[in-house]
């Protein structure tokens, strides 16, 4: 089965989601990326289309899983895999922010597909509070890490772990707040468009900090935000993960 590429993206889709529809083997049509990002689509832009279809073998689109054009990006899955994809525990658990703000393009389950999105959109209350307690953990291992070998004069090396640790202290932020933690890609965008509620996590802020960090491991930088982590982590009822480090939070708080 092959794709005829049109002289547009939006040529392109539109023939794909035409053909789609018209297809009874599939179930739904979910749209995804850069696309469901306002302001965010650039000339280059492509279309990510999920086609979700009633089982593996419903339709010859599945031989279309993965393919890839300067046009249109497929994932083509069947509807029980779609129910898991990008789950807690899955190897496509990465997946999960592509799924927040998709769109549905098509949902012949009445409803169905559209109900599975909106589980995967946010994080439940106990999801919530085991992503952060995990997180919360990694991040304050790898900031004593780094901020271990900075004490005992290895900068270089202090400053790959403060590196490693700032995707864990955008996990435990995002959870904090029952939120799927965005690609960085879209890490402004939802920090302007959809704020975490305090001035310390508005982007004109908390960016700064991170590429700080990323750039040079600053170790008061650092301090400074674990400070802010520990504090939001505390009050949400977090401090057993903190507590169990014991004195060594010493050193994340104090030179």
């Amino acid at each position: 089965m092959h794709i005829t590429l049109g002289d547009t993206p939006d040529d392109t889709v539109a023939a794909f989601t035409a053909r789609a529809a018209a297809d009874p083997g599939v179930a739904g049509l979910v749209l995804s990326g850069s696309r469901v990002h306002e302001g965010m689509p650039t000339v280059h832009s492509d279309y990510d289309l999920h086609v979700i279809l009633r089982d593996q073998h419903a339709s010859p689109i599945a031989e279309l899983d993965r393919f890839r054009s300067a046009h249109l990006d497929l994932v083509v899955i069947p509807l029980a895999e779609f129910r898991t994809r990008g789950m807690p525990g899955r190897p496509d658990s990465f997946a999960r922010y592509s799924y927040v703000h998709a769109e549905v393009l098509l949902d012949r389950l009445d409803g169905t597909v559209a109900r599975i999105l909106d589980e995967k959109r946010t994080l439940g209350a106990g999801e919530a509070g085991a992503a952060v307690d995990g997180w919360l953990d990694a991040y304050v291992n790898q900031t004593y890490r780094s901020l271990k070998s900075y004490r005992d004069r290895r900068p270089a090396l202090g400053h790959l772990d403060a590196a490693e640790s700032v995707p864990f202290a955008l996990e435990v932020l995002f959870a904090l707040h029952r939120r799927v933690r965005p690609y960085n890609k879209y890490l402004r965008w939802e920090l302007e468009r959809q704020p975490l509620g305090e001035p310390r996590w508005e982007a004109g802020r908390l960016l700064p900090v991170v590429r700080r960090i990323l750039a040079d491991g600053d170790p008061p930088t650092q301090r400074t935000l674990f400070a802010d982590i520990e504090e939001a982590a505390r009050r949400a009822g977090h401090g057993p993960v903190l507590d169990a480090w014991g004195t060594e939070l010493e050193l994340l708080r104090h030179p």
